[in-house]
């Protein structure tokens, strides 16, 4: 009877794990470009973008969340979901994570925009952790992006975020405007495709540039 159960139980996670690859491939087909990938994040690749990040790190904010791969693995981790705020635009995808994470801050908005938003009434986060498709974005983009995640974080706080390319997918002028510096994490094989994280953090000893309308990046 145990046998039979167990078998019924990873039946059912297939099951799941089944649905969720085609809803995130059908989000693909509609919007290639701001999904970027076929497949949700993997096991292996939630494993090393948690791999830092504690329950007692404080308030998350994840960007571009899509079926929640990430936000399973944090909640599974023991961060609670009212510590959590979920920024993702596919409709599709914020209607299904406010099913699954009733309890989190799930807004519907363009990660662009974060430096308006209030999150956790006030109080700053501890973590950023990013799916988002850098590689396919703007650097000006991706500078409001950095500018207004920083601006939710602490001191001490911490960016993640993961690529698929060679090296980091925030560009120097991007990391250097805004005084942030970008360590590697480590790599995986065992994802589809295979993707790097990185940590981004303050410097101590620089401060940020001004980002000016026509200068280069």
């Amino acid at each position: 009877m145990a046998q039979r159960e167990t078998l019924w139980a990873g039946d059912i996670a297939l099951t799941s794990r089944t649905a969720e690859a085609c809803h995130f491939f059908r989000a693909w087909l509609a919007e290639p470009l701001r999904v970027a990938a076929v497949a949700p994040s993997g096991r292996a690749l939630s494993a090393l973008m948690l791999s830092e990040i504690s329950p007692a790190a404080g308030p998350i904010i994840e960007l571009g969340p899509g079926t929640g791969a990430f936000t399973r693995a944090l909640v599974a981790k023991g961060v609670a979901q009212e510590k959590l705020a979920l920024i993702e635009y596919g409709a599709d995808f914020v209607a299904k994570l406010s099913v699954d994470f009733p309890h989190a801050k799930t807004l519907r908005m363009d990660a662009t925009r974060l430096r308006n938003v209030a999150l956790f009434d006030g109080a700053p986060a501890g973590v950023v952790i990013s799916g988002l498709p850098l590689l396919s974005m703007t650097v000006r983009q991706i500078f409001a992006i950095m500018d207004g995640a920083f601006a939710h974080l602490h001191g001490d706080g911490v960016f993640y975020q993961f690529t698929y390319g060679l090296r980091c997918s925030v560009p120097r002028p991007v990391l250097d405007r805004l005084g942030l510096k970008a360590t590697f994490v480590g790599h995986t094989f065992a994802n589809l495709p295979p993707a790097s994280v990185y940590r981004i953090c303050r410097r101590r000893s620089r401060h940020p540039h001004r980002f000016v309308e026509g200068t280069e990046a």
